[in-house]
């Protein structure tokens, strides 16, 4: 005999909240039973909210026309004034293209180098030369902007660099790569693709290691060749990996080295090397126009992350890869 008694309503509902609650116990005794974990974590989160929430405080002086001695609270309001002017200006738009023609650049030939040398060392068998290589190509990476320049300046000296000396020797008239305004986008783009090219093949390496080797056997028993099993294993399995590197690379593109560019920037190259971060620190620091050199900054943060957000929408839309 079948019963027609149903559950009430009210019932349900002490149902559904037992097992929410239920639920949510079970994920702070998660949080209980890992609680050392967090407390390493704990530094990391001081860190940021000090030095990256606390600050935004002073995105104000967008807004404003600071005086020092009234404070941020106590300056006057401007409205939008600051960014008519940087727009409307005629300082600011050469360098937001100095900035987006570097940026374009070291995506373009700065973004396939560490995945090419990564594949290249993976192929390496002989286990001595291999580490030999990584670490001389990450090596730059820990070497502050300071010593680089000052090395690349003695390097690409036209009196006393060796490039210039070979140059000389045939019969090449000595370029002042530095000083010149055809080469010293080049300079930077390959500079930095220098610094930074063994660095970032770590990212892409640890993606590698952890490919199944059965599939390279697999391949060898087909018969493939090194570059089919490149093309076809390696590749493919390191694609979420590239995927999501591309995504943070999309929002470098209104960012820029300020250390860099600022160690190796000079008044003969100012027409094609002034980037948004020098020409921030020149109107904020050296001008004391500390509103506008705001305003610059939040727009380009602003753009950065635009820029990041909507590569991750088409990274989600056409492959199984995102940050979010």
């Amino acid at each position: 005999m079948k019963s027609n008694v149903t559950i009430p309503a009210p019932l349900n509902g002490t149902r559904q909240k037992g097992k929410s609650l239920l639920k949510r116990n079970s994920l702070l005794r998660e949080y209980v039973k890992h609680k050392y974990l967090f407390l390493l974590l704990l530094p990391l989160l001081v860190y940021y909210a000090v030095f990256h929430y606390a600050p935004m405080y002073g995105i104000m002086l967008a807004f404003k026309d600071f005086y020092p001695l009234k404070g941020i609270a106590g300056s006057p309001w401007v409205g939008l004034e600051h960014f008519t002017m940087l727009f409307t200006g005629l300082d600011f738009l050469p360098v937001l293209k100095n900035t987006l023609i570097i940026s374009f650049y070291k995506l373009f030939f700065g973004f396939p180098a560490p995945i090419i040398l990564c594949l290249i060392i993976n192929e390496v068998r002989h286990t001595f030369f291999k580490k030999a290589v990584q670490t001389v190509t990450y090596l730059p990476h820990f070497i502050s902007w300071v010593v680089l320049a000052g090395f690349l300046i003695e390097l690409l000296s036209p009196s006393r660099g060796p490039i210039n000396i070979l140059l000389q020797l045939l019969g090449i008239d000595p370029i002042f790569f530095i000083a010149d305004v055809n080469w010293f986008r080049g300079v930077i783009v390959a500079s930095s693709i220098w610094r930074e090219v063994g660095w970032q093949s770590i990212i892409y390496l640890a993606a590698v290691a952890g490919i199944n080797t059965e599939l390279y056997d697999v391949a060898n028993m087909d018969g493939a060749g090194r570059l089919q099993r490149i093309w076809y294993i390696t590749i493919p399995s390191i694609t979420p990996v590239i995927i999501i590197m591309f995504i943070f690379a999309t929002g470098s593109i209104i960012q820029d080295d300020f250390d860099q560019i600022y160690n190796l920037l000079n008044a003969k190259v100012l027409s094609v090397g002034d980037v948004i971060s020098t020409y921030t620190y020149r109107e904020g620091l050296v001008n004391m126009n500390f509103g506008y050199a705001t305003a610059v900054g939040l727009f380009k943060n602003v753009v950065a992350f635009t820029l990041v957000m909507n590569a991750n929408f088409i990274a989600r839309k056409f492959s199984n890869y995102a940050i979010l």
